[in-house]
Order: C-alpha cells, then sequence, then structure tokens
C-alpha cells in the first residue's frame, strides 16, 4: 500500500515542496529510506520506529521503502520525522 504526504525543504533562502511516500509491502523485513537523504534522515526510521512503539502502535514485520521526491533535492535534517510517522500509521492501518 502506497501513501503519500506533503513536507518541505529549505534550500537556501526558499522552501521547496517534498514528497513522502511509504510503501508497505510483503518481503524479508527492512526499511529503507531512497532520495537523496542525508544521514540525519537515515536515521529518522529508527527515531520514527522507537516513538510509534513506544506510543502503543503495533509495528508490522514487512518490507517498507520510503521515497522522499524529488530525487535531485538533497533532503537534510530531522525535519522528515513527523511527515514520515504519519505515512507510517495510515499504511499500517490501511494494509
Amino acid at each position: 500500500m502506497l501513501a503519500r504526504i506533503w513536507s518541505a525543504a529549505i534550500v537556501g533562502i526558499d522552501a521547496v515542496k517534498v514528497g513522502v511516500e511509504v510503501d508497505v509491502a510483503g518481503g524479508l523485513p527492512k526499511t529503507v529510506v531512497v532520495g537523496l537523504p542525508d544521514a540525519a534522515v537515515q536515521e529518522s526510521k529508527e527515531r520514527v520506529k522507537a516513538a510509534l512503539k513506544n506510543s502503543g502502535f503495533a509495528f508490522p514485520v514487512r518490507k517498507i521503502v520510503i521515497n522522499l521526491t524529488p530525487a535531485d533535492l538533497r533532503k537534510e535534517g530531522p525535519s522528515f520525522d513527523l511527515p514520515i510517522s504519519i505515512r507510517y500509521l495510515s499504511s499500517f492501518r490501511t494494509s
């Protein structure tokens, strides 16, 4: 199940629209972040997983792909944690 939400990234003094897509599928359990993320965005998968588990949500053992669009824009910082967690929750409820 694919779920999508919009966020933003700061480039200089401009805000650029960034799409956050989460796909939950069958396969070996793994979480992958794609779309030119920096180290802080890569670490967000662990922060989000821990926050959701500590909030009482069941975390499914499935393959999860997080796609950040546009692919040519470098995504930096922890500002994508909230949109990723919102998409996680909506993906798990519908799958």
